[in-house]
């Protein structure tokens, strides 16, 4: 039968994409001689708070839809990314814009663990950005390539959605009725992008976030609704801009799903989340930096044929803070089932 796409991550997921129109070291030194009331240390804090995204709202739908086991599903997906900055007035960064282009593989592996269906999922994304603005008054820019961090995700659904093969699989997909399926997951980042340690702008996150889920997918006819509840851990990262410490507070998460299946692997859907709070210490010096972000998907799958199907995603997120970020991206991807 065939396979329902699986979604490779959004810019959203990539939340440590740089939002920066300075020259790291040497503009943050010449803005505080410049500004005569602030210290290097300081504006160094306040530009890490504006200026990085939220780690939440990854909006890819049908995370614990049951999947027959022992397949593997592979997707490859581009991503483009524009963005409007808002940043703290004593800056005097204005007109600030971002443009990411991300090429993420997604790899997938269903089985059964103790007589559910489980799955793990390995991401990883190479990045090429562009910030630009006027600090002063003047135009600046700045731009940074690479590897992002890998994202692992590890689900089991544990209740609903017994673990099946072939056409065992197939038989009871098309005879079973109204289902809802409730599962638990954890979400990891590894701290494998690239990072150096005297900038600011990086696309690394240089430490651990560790994310637990626990989620509920209700299926009747053709319409399915999911909606999913985590919250973000990280570990602190002791080597942020020159040997600083930065710690930050849990992030809470809920984001949920609706679509509406046309027929075996062709369906669309709609998508929307919200996070609140992840205030974030460098030095032992709280800053009021709370999130509070808002986001919207539409997605579009389908097959190909019985192994291959493409997928196409238009994501917009949106921040309710004086300083943070609105996105507006569009993903189009491509999966095989072998």
């Amino acid at each position: 039968m065939p396979v329902d796409v699986p979604h490779v991550p959004t810019m959203k997921s990539f939340p440590t994409a740089p939002v920066s129109v300075i020259k790291d070291y040497q503009a943050l030194h010449i803005m505080s001689m410049k500004s005569g009331i602030i210290g290097g240390g300081l504006l160094a804090m306040i530009l890490y708070s504006c200026l990085t995204p939220t780690l939440a709202l990854d909006l890819a739908p049908r995370q614990w839809s049951h999947l027959p086991t022992d397949i593997n599903l592979t997707a490859v997906a581009y991503v483009k990314t524009d963005a409007d900055i808002t940043i703290d007035p004593v800056l005097r960064l204005e007109d600030v814009e971002m443009e990411l282009d991300t090429w993420a593989f997604r790899h997938i592996h269903t089985f059964e663990l103790l007589g559910k269906s489980a799955r793990v999922d390995i991401t990883q994304a190479y990045q090429e950005g562009v910030w630009t603005g006027l600090l002063d008054g003047s135009p600046a820019s700045t731009s940074r390539h690479g590897l992002s961090d890998t994202f692992a995700r590890f689900s089991v659904n544990l209740y609903g959605a017994p673990p099946m093969k072939g056409k065992e699989y197939g038989a009871y997909r098309n005879r079973v009725g109204p289902e809802t399926v409730v599962g638990a997951g954890l979400a990891v980042r590894l701290p494998t992008g690239d990072y150096m340690e005297d900038k600011l702008i990086n696309l690394g996150n240089n430490r651990f976030t560790l994310r637990p889920q626990i989620g509920v997918q209700h299926t009747s006819g053709k319409w399915s609704a999911e909606l999913t509840a985590e919250i973000a851990f990280h570990t602190d990262n002791d080597e942020f801009f020159n040997g600083n410490k930065l710690e930050q507070d849990p992030l809470f998460i809920t984001h949920g799903n609706i679509t509406h299946t046309f027929s075996p692997g062709h369906w669309a859907g709609l998508s929307f989340g919200f996070d609140r709070g992840g205030e974030s210490t460098i030095n032992g010096v709280a800053k009021e930096d709370r999130k509070k972000d808002t986001g919207y998907a539409l997605h579009y799958v389908l097959p190909i044929n019985r192994q291959a199907g493409v997928s196409i995603s238009y994501i917009k997120t949106r921040t309710h803070e004086d300083v943070g970020m609105d996105t507006d991206s569009l993903s189009a991807a491509v999966s095989l089932l072998w």
